[in-house]
């Protein structure tokens, strides 16, 4: 509640927020040029780390409820031309509402995610020693 408080805001949660980001990473990578378009396909792909996880959690097969969830949000972007949230619903593999579900998530967690993200993989990718231990 403290959270809602200060940032007098909220996200859908459910998945819902990494599957608009991922729809909006990959078509905005289709109009950009060279590598720099295979950083935003691979972080389009990492950032649905969360509804992967909720699916694995809920015994679901995670590539069904993903393709699920992308599958009605792209029809659902496509039929309204807005963002509608669609999360996974973790009962039995299908789709929710979240908002009409009450499922929400802080704004200021998802906004440390996303900054943090990028720093993390730049940290390990700038790592030049593995160390092996048996």
């Amino acid at each position: 509640m403290r959270n809602l408080y200060d940032d007098k805001a909220i996200i859908p949660g459910a998945g819902a927020f990494e599957i608009a980001a991922n729809y909006a990473l990959r078509e905005y990578a289709q109009n950009v040029k060279g590598k720099e378009k295979l950083g935003i396909i691979a972080f389009a792909e990492a950032i649905l780390i969360i509804p992967k996880v909720l699916a694995e959690n809920s015994g679901f097969d995670i590539q069904d409820a993903i393709i699920k969830l992308q599958d009605e949000y792209n029809e659902k972007f496509k039929k309204e031309k807005k963002i509608i949230p669609v999360g996974l619903n973790i009962k039995e593999l299908g789709i929710i509402s979240p908002e009409m579900e009450g499922i929400i998530d802080n704004y200021c967690v998802k906004k440390q995610f996303l900054s943090m993200s990028p720093v993390l993989a730049e940290q390990l990718l700038l790592v030049d020693e593995v160390i092996y231990c048996n």
